[in-house]
């Protein structure tokens, strides 16, 4: 049995831990860090570039950030919000690429139109409505609207081919929007932490036990799991940034701000097609209505990825219900996870949402025609044998108690910390990696208060991210020039003139 010390213990290996390592190095390069990741690879399960949408959430096309209002209005709120959270990753990926520390950015970043596509008089008309409300404010000043077929025919050529000329239709569209490579960008950013001294990177090993020491500090145990050899960590800051894993290690940890928590998994699958002549005619993310029913994360997407310089379409997600927490774990996660203080809000949950259990096993009883089926409601001509099947990610939803006591299930992600700030977790799924920049900086302001305070963090971290401590949605010189920048450093819009 082997022992350390270090001051950061990150678990996880994916888009937000490694998000969260490369802050505090560069906040302060004293800091010793360890990374314990289960598999033996980088960012293998959720953040792996096949297991999730790749979309920049910049809410440009994701219509479940706008709903409809009683009242007919569109609310704004939630797409405000995501698109600044997702420019402040853009300025920290900028800094990192700026300073050496992350590879040309085609390497992990490359621009693709963002676009949304109805289909219907009634949702064209919703369109209509979003798009003046976001259109009106900077932030989403460059968006366009068509309802015009030859328009809409350069803009999505597959979509359009052979539709009827009497359906009515609209899109809008960003031509800056951003297809993301999250694994590689993990993984880069991994490769820059290994070159920094006072950290250490542990693949293939597990978390079995840990426990607080009177003084605050954790020891955590971990296992080889090709070995069994066990060691010992004692850390003074622990973080849990597993996806799906989290939960169960917050459970283990037993501090009680993690008492009531459930997760509802969910599991996801993508019709891919890699044939050129296919491919080359399309270029965008085209994001559609999700059936009613469906959670957020199942919203139908036409969607133009790069990955390791390949390109190829997929389609979906189509939707499933397993019982494990991860792509690579174990049925009994979900199970294993009930407890009596979240035993109650989780029956709640599967009582309220029959609808979705519904959906989600009609998802998994599907044949392959019947998803091709529902991809020519997208692409008219598309044929069976042009696309075959992958498996994405798992996503584990948050089930808490609501303000009276009852069972809630919640599509966000949430930060839980302690009150003695020695542990965080995330849990939860959408938007998900798009937004670890700001997700980590919260996780430092709770976590590191007094550090943060301090002149030479508050230069540094204004230095990582301009607009840190500021608003982008209110200044709109602040967010001019900031995209001026991220656009221009990260090759997403050649044309881009502030």
């Amino acid at each position: 049995m082997t022992s350390k010390s270090v001051d950061v213990l990150l678990v996880g290996a994916g888009a937000m831990s490694t998000t969260l390592g490369v802050l505090l190095k560069q906040l302060d390069p004293s800091l010793t860090i360890a990374m314990v990741e289960r598999l033996d690879h980088v960012a293998n399960e959720s953040t792996d570039a096949m297991n999730n949408a790749g979309t920049g959430h910049a809410a440009y096309c994701e219509l479940n950030y706008t709903s409809q209002n009683d009242d007919g209005s569109i609310n704004t709120d939630k797409a405000f919000s995501i698109n600044a959270a997702f420019e402040t990753s853009l300025q920290f990926w900028s800094y990192l690429v700026e300073q050496g520390d992350l590879p040309e950015p085609h390497h992990f970043i490359n621009n693709v139109p963002h676009e949304s596509f109805v289909m219907g008089a009634e949702n064209v008309e919703f369109l209509r409505k979003r798009f003046e409300a976001l259109s009106a404010k900077p932030q989403f000043a460059e968006m366009e609207f068509s309802e015009d077929p030859e328009v809409l025919s350069q803009w999505m050529p597959l979509i359009m081919q052979n539709r009827a000329a009497d359906e009515a239709v609209a899109a809008t569209r960003m031509r800056y929007g951003a297809d993301v490579n999250f694994g590689a960008l993990a993984r880069n950013m991994v490769n820059f932490l290994e070159k920094q001294d006072g950290f250490d990177l542990l693949l293939g090993h597990s978390v079995e036990e840990m426990s607080q020491y009177t003084e605050g500090d954790w020891r955590v145990e971990l296992k080889n799991v090709e070995t069994g050899q066990v060691e010992k960590i004692r850390t003074k800051f622990l973080f849990f940034g597993a996806g799906g894993g989290a939960l169960p290690l917050l459970q283990m940890s037993g501090i009680p701000e993690g008492e009531g928590y459930g997760g509802f998994p969910v599991s996801g699958q993508w019709l891919v097609c890699k044939k050129p002549e296919i491919v080359e005619q399309h270029m965008a993310k085209v994001y559609g209505q999700a059936p009613i029913g469906a959670p957020p994360m199942s919203v139908p997407h036409l969607d133009s990825r790069v990955i390791d310089g390949e390109r190829a379409l997929l389609f979906g997600p189509f939707a499933g219900f397993t019982t494990k927490f991860l792509k690579q774990g174990s049925a009994m996660d979900m199970p294993l996870s009930m407890r009596l203080n979240n035993l109650k809000p989780i029956m709640q949950v599967g009582a309220k949402n029959m609808d979705l259990t519904r959906y989600l096993i009609s998802e998994v009883m599907q044949s392959h025609g019947d998803r091709v089926d529902s991809l020519r409601r997208f692409f008219p001509d598309a044929k069976n044998e042009d696309w075959e099947l992958s498996y994405a990610g798992q996503r584990v939803q948050i089930i808490k108690k609501n303000a009276e006591g009852e069972g809630k299930l919640e599509f966000g992600t949430e930060v839980i910390s302690s009150a003695d700030k020695t542990l965080a977790a995330l849990l939860g799924a959408s938007p998900g990696a798009s937004t670890a920049t700001p997700t980590m900086i919260n996780v430092i302001e709770r976590c590191f208060p007094e550090r943060l305070a301090t002149p030479e963090w508050q230069a540094k971290m204004k230095e990582l991210v301009p607009s840190y401590g500021q608003s982008l949605i209110e200044d709109e010189s602040l967010l001019r020039s900031v995209r001026k920048r991220t656009l221009s450093t990260l090759n997403l819009d050649q044309e881009y003139q502030a």
